[in-house]
């Protein structure tokens, strides 16, 4: 049951990051296009609501789709199972939750 939902649930994180992803290309476009600099873009992006909850959940969604994936990689490659496998896979969810917190508190927090 639990491969079940870890399914789904992977599925889902794909659905949501693949508009975000999109969005992202597209804005880094047309920052490049623009010919921003850093410190332009961070002065449109700093204090910003909306990019904080964009980038924000880009982060949640990433940070769980990965960590399901490598669970699904390390077990098929190293037979992992049980508790092990879920404490490595928390783990790298949050590690990965957390360094993508860092990175967009740098950009949209002032």
């Amino acid at each position: 049951m639990l491969d079940i939902r870890l399914y789904m649930l992977q599925r889902i994180t794909a659905m949501i990051m693949a508009p975000l992803t999109l969005g992202h290309i597209a804005v880094m476009i047309y920052a490049i296009q623009g010919g921003l600099s850093s410190a332009e873009i961070l002065g449109r992006t700093q204090g910003s609501v909306m990019w904080f909850l964009f980038y924000g959940t880009f982060v949640v969604a990433v940070s769980v789709h990965a960590a399901i994936g490598l669970r699904v990689i390390v077990a098929e490659t190293f037979k992992m199972a049980g508790f092990a496998l879920s404490v490595l896979t928390w783990s790298l969810c949050l590690i990965f939750l957390f360094m993508g917190a860092r990175a967009v508190m740098a950009v949209t927090m002032l």
